[in-house]
């Protein structure tokens, strides 16, 4: 019975932080189209910026609970910093054009940012430690867990559910869902489809940024944490669905929980069991379990 526990709330845990990076990459695709690679090293500015960010808020002697504001405000800034110059200054260029020239484009600007993250903190590894003391041991069962790896559980909901909400609930959403499935006829009611794209863009660096901030006192941040993370979101949007926010929950759940399954009984498998499932379910699914459905074009 422990086993199972700590199989479901280390995949629930693992699964958290995925969901939030992969949200940002299922909904730069949804509005623009676009296949961004380069969200992979978003995370890691995110991560680099919050490892950045933490200490110094540390060291003036704040209260803790002001670590967790510094690392939303990180990724905060990352995402009014990074977002204009990419979408505005290269992007935006490429739109209309052929999807594998834009996977490419973005590829390169994946290979500029983990050389500009290089530059700027070096190779050395960062560790941010003062976040995971905030929320103190949580006992489930008879197991402990740290209560800010529980927090990120929170955080993936609090995502979730606000990018939905926002989505399906407000005006701007709906602004932006008329955008996605007719831009042109969007632009001729008199919607500006050109700040909309900018808006969804900066949206999706935010949650990348989001999610390698609350990530880092988890992990060693330094030089290729990017490159794993991109792989692994892929796979679950692809399992998830191109485009689709509950897709991308599913998604990520299911590889958390396969994951942390082969952690606790195939060590060996522990990368590979994620790509068996996406090949699994795209033998059976082959536009993911969350499929859109595509109006007919006459």
């Amino acid at each position: 019975m422990n086993l199972l526990l700590t199989i479901v709330v280390d995949g629930l845990i693992y699964g958290s932080w995925l969901f939030i990076v992969a949200l940002g990459l299922t909904l730069v695709f949804g509005v623009l189209r676009i296949l961004n690679i380069a969200h992979g090293g978003l995370y890691a500015i995110g991560a680099y910026a919050a490892a950045t960010a933490v200490p110094v808020v540390a060291g003036l002697g704040l209260p803790d609970g002001f670590t967790i504001v510094a690392m939303f405000l990180s990724a905060l800034a990352v995402a009014i910093v990074v977002a204009p110059i990419l979408e505005r200054g290269l992007l935006r260029l490429f739109y209309g054009r052929d999807e594998v020239l834009i996977l490419l484009v973005t590829y390169a600007v994946f290979l500029i940012l983990e050389d500009v993250t290089k530059l700027i903190w070096g190779v050395q590894p960062y560790y941010v430690f003062q976040p995971r003391l905030l929320f103190g041991n949580v006992q489930i069962g008879n197991l402990f867990y740290v209560g800010y790896d529980l927090m990120l559980i929170a955080l993936a909901v609090i995502c979730g559910l606000a990018v939905w909400l926002g989505i399906n609930k407000t005006r701007i959403g709906k602004i932006v869902v008329s955008v996605i499935h007719d831009p042109e006829m969007s632009a001729s009611m008199g919607v500006n489809v050109s700040r909309v794209y900018l808006l969804a863009f900066g949206l999706g660096v935010f949650l990348a940024a989001l999610g390698g901030a609350f990530t880092s006192p988890l992990i060693s941040v330094q030089p290729g944490i990017s490159v794993s993370v991109i792989v692994v979101s892929f796979a679950v949007v692809i399992i998830g669905g191109l485009g689709s926010i509950p897709g991308a929950a599913i998604g990520a759940l299911i590889v958390g929980l396969a994951r942390s399954f082969a952690v606790h009984q195939v060590p060996e498998a522990e990368i590979f069991i994620i790509y068996l499932v996406m090949v699994i379910v795209l033998i059976f699914r082959p536009e993911g379990l969350f499929q859109r459905v595509e109006a007919r074009k006459i």
